[in-house]
């Protein structure tokens, strides 16, 4: 991790902070391209099975506490540690051949994804809605496959001082296609249903969801032209047992062994760094759709401008995570999260109010970007690239579970409370990441051992 702000006992010497200069240039390098490319593959998926997913499920009449609990889709995201040891290790019969093996998983995982919206678009959530969910789940899945692989052809495609570059890269794509995802599905969805723009017509989804699935050929292209990351040869095992011990044992005692007892706290900050953020985001298309809010300004406002915004974020937070280090930006992320939740609590007060949307928004992205810029970076550093798929996946895995479960219930929390109280409550959840990064801050060295064999 290339930080500056670990206690003066740390051993490692820090290296010298980048000139302007150089932390602006490594973004017009290939690599960062690349990233800007695959970022939107993987951001596309996402809302279509969380937030667009529950616009759309609300307009057709779905009551909060159904869209609450199908929010658990999302805990595929937080469970693929599970079978990321398989894309770590395992070869594509003939992809392999083909495309290598990070790009071969990549091109399979965005397959899958494709197949999974062309089903999503198809089926009537009004007819039969547990159709609908298998099709989610089945995106899901594919997206989280691809987050697997395509994590660690980041890691593996450069050094540990340009991951933060990369990260950044990374978010701006993955912010672009959530403009897509989430203005883009909207606005076809609107022009789809001609002049009765803000009732549900399913024909109308159909066709944005068509449209989304034929997005995804962004990604496979960028895939197809991508060169393969240089990797360690992985030999054969000798039997079952040895391939085990290989795939899912070694990386999880590399990281033990290298952090100890800090590895328990380094896990409980990954756990409930974001959680302010998804168990609010669950009611946030709910909330704009009960506020009287069109698919329009939806589109405009929280699709489009608030990205922007999350893009711009993105981006200080990057550079800001290289020049004063990480640990002082996530710092400065996890305080911006929770006081931004303040502010659609004091909305829920105001009722379909579109200029103080506009202002809340913007606040709201900004911390967005700059917690997640940060936040990847500091998940970068942790990686040792011989098991980069494997443990990066269990701490973005981590990430997800508890906020994931959480939001789950947040729509029986608003029929019971409203949406004043619950947004107040996600502030409040905050509280407790701002004292494990400080103390993630003070006992955790600077990382040294983690850029080893880098390319």
């Amino acid at each position: 991790m290339n930080d500056t702000t670990s206690p003066p006992t740390a051993q490692p010497a820090a290296k010298p902070a980048q000139s302007w200069h150089d932390a602006v240039r490594v973004y017009l390098e290939p690599a960062s391209w690349r990233m800007l490319c695959l970022g939107f593959s993987a951001g596309l998926p996402l809302l279509l099975v969380l937030g667009t997913l529950s616009f759309r499920l609300r307009e057709a009449g779905i009551d909060r506490s159904t869209i609450g609990f199908l929010s658990w889709v999302g805990l595929t995201y937080a469970f693929k540690w599970v079978w990321s040891p398989l894309v770590d290790l395992l070869p594509l019969p003939l992809l392999h051949r083909w495309l290598g093996r990070r790009r071969s998983w990549l091109l399979l995982a965005q397959s899958v994804v494709v197949a999974g919206l062309v089903g999503m678009a198809l089926l009537d959530p009004q007819q039969a809605l547990e159709p609908v969910v298998w099709c989610a789940l089945l995106v899901a899945f594919g997206s989280a496959t691809q987050d697997i692989a395509l994590d660690a052809y980041r890691i593996e495609s450069a050094d540990q001082q340009r991951q933060a570059a990369l990260a950044a890269t990374y978010q701006t794509g993955y912010r672009l296609a959530m403009i897509w995802a989430g203005a883009g599905v909207l606005w076809v969805a609107a022009r789809a249903s001609g002049t009765d723009s803000n009732s549900y017509q399913h024909a109308a989804w159909q066709t944005a969801y068509l449209v989304m699935a034929a997005s995804m050929g962004l990604g496979v292209l960028t895939v197809l032209l991508s060169p393969e990351p240089a990797q360690r040869p992985t030999p054969p095992a000798r039997n079952l047992r040895a391939w085990l011990q290989e795939a899912l044992v070694a990386p999880f005692a590399d990281f033990i062994g290298r952090y100890r007892w800090q590895a328990a706290l380094i896990l409980g900050l990954i756990a409930v760094y974001r959680i302010s953020d998804v168990v609010m985001g669950i009611m946030a298309n709910p909330f704009y759709v009960d506020m009287g809010y069109t698919k329009d300004e939806v589109a405009a406002v929280t699709k489009v401008f608030g990205v922007v915004m999350t893009l711009l974020g993105a981006f200080i937070g990057g550079v800001l995570s290289m020049r004063l280090g990480v640990m002082r930006i996530l710092m400065l992320g996890a305080v911006l999260s929770a006081l931004t939740n303040l502010l659609f609590a004091w909305l829920a007060t105001r009722g379909h109010d579109l200029t103080a949307l506009v202002w809340i928004i913007s606040a709201d992205n900004l911390a967005s970007g700059i917690a997640s810029a940060a936040f990847i970076a500091y998940l970068s550093g942790l990686t040792n690239v011989n098991y980069s798929a494997t443990q990066y996946a269990l701490f973005s895995s981590m990430m997800l579970l508890a906020p994931k479960w959480l939001a789950g219930f947040s729509g029986v929390y608003v029929d019971a409370h409203g949406y004043e109280a619950f947004f107040t409550s996600t502030a409040l959840l905050g509280a407790p990441v701002l004292v494990l990064v400080w103390l993630a801050s003070r006992v955790l060295p600077v990382q040294a051992n983690t850029s080893e064999g880098r390319h």
